[in-house]
């Protein structure tokens, strides 16, 4: 018996180190993240796309079709944050885009830094405010920094937070000269990243002229009779590389770099695997006037993506090849839907921070004394005066309970959650906002407002913003190396990416990543 036993262990060991020997690590990981991305939008818009670009990995890759953030207010930093950390912001420290520096009161990029110069740009950012490690610093840590690691994005925060801090170098499109940009806290530029700036970057010749690839497009049936749209890109527009990044030809651009790296840095002959991270844009285009949501635009938009999808595997199949590549995609999770209400229709309602600040001052003042107790508002949140209320000694939860009983007699506003309440509540809705948050630039009360109310900032320069909570269908493809096909319909954790992503290179998961890798690698 011991003998069969013992027989047995023999046969088992040898078959998993003999496993484990034929599953080897990619040369290459390409982490695409497609900004605003919705699943239903592939459905909707299969019929005009090709059979290599989204149906490829439709047909032959891993396909999860509902993946979760697991925290409130998407935006395409804290996405591509928690994407590339496998975490949520409560860790990682990206809470939106922007944040709003009360004492110079102005609003900045969350990356910004003025410590970094930038190159082919004026803007100063940097990776510092990315309190946790990624994915690609991992892998830099695991190979003594010989593994190469780059971004390409449409703009910085993405390019920037899908690098992490030890990457070689991260790019965006830079809004105002059109050249590909980056940070001198990352020191290794690509020469060829220099001359593709010199000759081909759109920067050089931005003049473009938008117009539909198909003569009908059937996506939404009720817009079929909508017109053809013409959106002209010229020099003279002093916005054109703002409105560029908003329309396909940022995708294009994107693709061309990312063939300048599959033709000069050799990822087939690298020793160790190599990260590439690839952002596009599936949103609106604003033309300066309102676009219509439904229209051909966003169709047009989705069957270019489709093409430049198709290029990009293109690339890798012929550079590196499928077997020694393994492709990522996935969205960040929301979808800004810009529209005007029909004529004859009206909000809900409208809510004005400014004015809720100011009359809650008042009411503060009435109970605490004169001061300026409220320091402003900015994304839905009110910041109070943490500095007054310290030196006047005042209760600060007791502060709290009164604004946020104030704030809830406001029309229009569902619910008031204050910071205390969402370290001590460990259930429901405030477990979520908790993730959204950081404690050192979040504000201190969060305004939920109801459906259909219109938020209007009288002294921000901005457009009107409506309350809407939308469920975004949020898809993940995971394509190339030894990866099997297989659809999944259970709903995952956008937090799983990560340590899956980990397992597979054979690296520690990101130091703020708590998650498991996705059971179907288990199999």
């Amino acid at each position: 018996m011991n003998k069969l036993l013992t027989s047995l262990l023999a046969v088992l060991t040898a078959t998993g180190i003999h496993a484990q020997q034929n599953a080897e690590s990619p040369k290459l990981v390409i982490s695409i993240v497609i900004d605003q991305l919705r699943g239903d939008y592939l459905q909707y818009f299969s019929p005009t796309f090709g059979e290599k670009g989204f149906k490829r990995l439709m047909n032959e890759g891993l396909v999860y079709h509902r993946v979760d953030f697991g925290f409130p207010n998407l935006s395409r930093a804290a996405s591509v944050a928690s994407i590339h950390t496998g975490t949520y912001p409560y860790y990682h420290g990206i809470t939106a885009d922007k944040k709003y520096d009360f004492e110079s009161k102005r609003e900045v990029s969350i990356v910004f830094d003025n410590s970094y110069l930038g190159n082919y740009t004026s803007d100063r950012f940097s990776p510092l405010s990315l309190l946790s490690s990624t994915v690609s610093d991992e892998l830099k840590i695991a190979t003594a920094g010989k593994s190469e690691v780059y971004t390409i994005a449409p703009n910085a925060d993405e390019a920037i937070l899908s690098a992490g801090r030890y990457a070689d170098a991260a790019f965006w499109l830079d809004d105002y000269n059109g050249k590909w940009a980056t940070t001198t806290y990352y020191k290794n530029i690509p020469w060829y990243v220099d001359r593709y700036n010199t000759g081909q970057a759109i920067g050089n010749n931005p003049e473009r002229i938008w117009m539909p690839t198909l003569s009908e497009f059937n996506g939404f049936p009720y817009t079929k009779s909508t017109m053809p749209f013409k959106y002209t890109f010229s020099k003279s527009d002093k916005d054109k590389f703002l409105k560029i990044k908003q329309s396909p030809f940022i995708n294009t651009e994107i693709t061309n770099l990312a063939a300048v790296f599959f033709e000069y840095a050799e990822f087939s002959k690298k020793v160790y695997p190599a990260f590439l991270s690839v952002n596009y844009y599936a949103g609106d285009y604003q033309s300066g006037t309102q676009t219509d949501a439904f229209g051909w635009e966003i169709q047009d938009t989705y069957l270019r993506l489709d093409k430049e999808i198709e290029r990009l595997l293109d690339l890798a199949e012929k550079n590196v090849g499928l077997k020694n590549v393994l492709i990522v995609l996935t969205s960040t999770g929301y979808y800004a839907l810009r529209t005007k209400l029909p004529e004859g229709f009206a909000p809900a309602g409208e809510f004005y921070p400014n004015r809720c600040t100011a009359l809650l001052n008042m009411y503060l003042m009435a109970i605490y004394g004169s001061g300026n107790w409220v320091q402003g508002y900015y994304n839905e949140q009110i910041y109070l005066n943490k500095k007054l209320i310290e030196n006047e000694k005042v209760n600060l939860n007791e502060i709290l309970q009164q604004s946020a009983g104030f704030i809830a007699q406001f029309s229009g506003v569902q619910d008031v959650t204050t910071i205390a309440q969402l370290y001590v509540d460990d259930a429901g809705k405030a477990v979520g906002f908790r993730r959204g948050m950081n404690k050192k630039i979040s504000g201190d009360l969060f305004i939920e407002l109801q459906p259909g109310w219109v938020i209007v900032n009288e002294n921000q320069a901005e457009q009107a913003r409506f309350s809407r909570e939308n469920a975004s269908l949020t898809p993940l493809f995971i394509f190339g190396g030894s990866t099997r096909k297989e659809h999944v319909y259970r709903a995952i954790k956008a937090s799983e990416i990560a340590s899956t992503l980990s397992f597979i290179l054979r690296i520690r998961p990101p130091n703020a990543c708590k998650e498991a890798p996705l059971q179907e690698f288990f199999k």
